[in-house]
């Protein structure tokens, strides 16, 4: 049984920073792609950046430059580091591994940009 826990969602002001962390179990972490997507109210949900098994990363152009994805395979532990948070970045963050058809997801994360 796979589960995937997120952690480090939150409130955070414009130019502020977040990190979030998604640990996986019951899955051969490192032969698959990881990474995170994200989801507006109204909006479809999107890719924000991932890691392939061969550490090759990709980005939503909306993050280039200020968010970075990283994997820890001794961990089976994924990570998004959010630099210069825009309200844009507003949304539930969702880490996935396997890919956008795999049925492996997280349960979401909220993360919010106000001042």
């Amino acid at each position: 049984q796979v589960q995937l826990v997120e952690s480090g969602g939150g409130l955070v002001q414009p130019g502020g920073s977040l990190r979030l962390s998604c640990a996986a179990s019951g899955i051969i972490f490192s032969a698959f792609a990881v990474g995170w997507y994200r989801q507006a109210p109204g909006q479809q949900r999107e890719l924000v950046g991932l890691v392939s098994s061969n550490m090759r990363t990709n980005y939503a152009e909306s993050v280039k430059g200020r968010f970075t994805v990283s994997r820890d395979n001794a961990k089976n532990t994924v990570y998004l580091e959010m630099n210069s948070l825009k309200p844009d970045d507003t949304a539930v963050y969702y880490c996935n591994v396997g890919g956008p058809g795999s049925p492996h997801w997280g349960q979401g994360t909220q993360v919010t940009i106000s001042s």
